[in-house]
């Protein structure tokens, strides 16, 4: 595969990591997009993170619409818009009717976490396995953690996130019921 064929396949499967690896100059255009995106400064993130985050994910992280996040990394190397899509992360409509107050069984502030550079998935991951049925996690991080997100979706979650006044990102994580 050559150079421009590498370029050409930037999709929303391609992880941020190494495209910024590969292609350095990305960043700058990258930042001015969205400043959930000036944490990839942070090399311990950019290790963990970015090693494993897709532009889809980071489209969400940054509440940027995907078709302009790629044109722009695209732009940048000099390659043609490609992607038309215009639509933004995936939309939830309202607060789902599993998430109460009172359901709320456990709470993590990523935060300090992730600003010592260490992800918090694997620390979820192991209180999620321990979650009493019909309970709720709360997960509070200074952005969408959106890789983290569908890792627990996968593992039959339901998720929901919203972010609050101070900018903090709320998600919220609930076994689906016919895991219970």
């Amino acid at each position: 595969m050559t150079n421009q064929d590498q370029i050409l396949t930037i999709t929303p499967d391609t992880k941020i990591g190494p495209l910024l690896d590969r292609f350095p100059q990305l960043e700058a255009p990258l930042m001015k997009l969205s400043p959930a995106y000036a944490k990839l400064r942070n090399p311990l993130l950019r290790k963990t993170v970015a090693k494993v985050a897709t532009l889809q994910q980071v489209a969400k992280i940054g509440d940027v619409a995907i078709g302009t996040l790629i044109n722009t990394l695209r732009g940048e190397l000099g390659i043609e818009a490609q992607w038309q899509s215009e639509e933004k992360s995936d939309a939830v409509t309202g607060k789902p009717g599993w998430l109460a107050a009172d359901r709320i069984a456990q709470s993590l502030d990523a935060t300090p976490l992730l600003e010592a550079g260490e992800h918090p998935l694997n620390r979820v991951m192991s209180d999620l396995q321990k979650l009493a049925a019909g309970k709720v996690y709360e997960l509070i991080t200074p952005f969408v953690p959106a890789p983290l997100l569908d890792a627990v979706a996968k593992k039959r979650f339901a998720v929901y996130s919203e972010r609050q006044s101070d900018g903090a990102v709320h998600s919220y994580f609930c076994r689906n019921e016919f895991e219970v």
